[in-house]
């Protein structure tokens, strides 16, 4: 019984689905951020911006950027993930296309999703990062499943 109070109070707690976006007019991409995500304010070279869940150990990173070091979108995605594993995250997951790659791991008992999409501008990115407690994977999965599409080039 104690184990469903606390449990009811973690669902309760956790970033849940809402429309509110945001919309970076600098690399041209937005992206719905969900409930209970506090944004910490844009950085001060504009590319993105930091969410963060009172009082949780949940946090979404949002930013823009140009592709380099590596020939093509593809590659830069494989470096990322590479760079990800370098980290000490354990990738469990990982699927890609031409202009996009999402993956998945652990790491301390913590979980990221990374999500990369190619924008319009040749050569540039968007991108989000949510990095959460193992303990909410239950309730922050689903969460994921409308963040993923929610990411988009605008303006194109």
């Amino acid at each position: 019984m104690r184990f469903l109070i606390a449990l009811a109070i973690a669902l309760l707690a956790l970033p849940t689905w809402a429309s509110e976006a945001y919309v970076n007019a600098r690399f041209g991409y937005a992206i719905s951020v969900p409930e209970g995500l506090e944004g910490q304010g844009e950085s001060d070279n504009g590319d993105g911006q930091r969410f963060v869940a009172a009082g949780r150990p949940t946090e979404l990173a949002v930013w823009g950027g140009f592709i380099t070091g590596q020939p093509d979108f593809s590659g830069f995605a494989g470096w990322s993930i590479r760079q990800d594993e370098a980290a000490g995250w354990g990738i469990s997951y990982q699927a890609s296309t031409p202009t996009w790659a999402s993956w998945s791991g652990t790491s301390g008992g913590r979980v990221l999703y990374q999500r990369l999409i190619a924008l319009c501008a040749p050569g540039t990115y968007a991108a989000f990062r949510l990095e959460y407690s193992q303990a909410d994977r239950v309730t922050v999965d689903p969460v994921i499943e409308k963040l993923v599409p929610s990411l988009h080039a605008t303006g194109c």
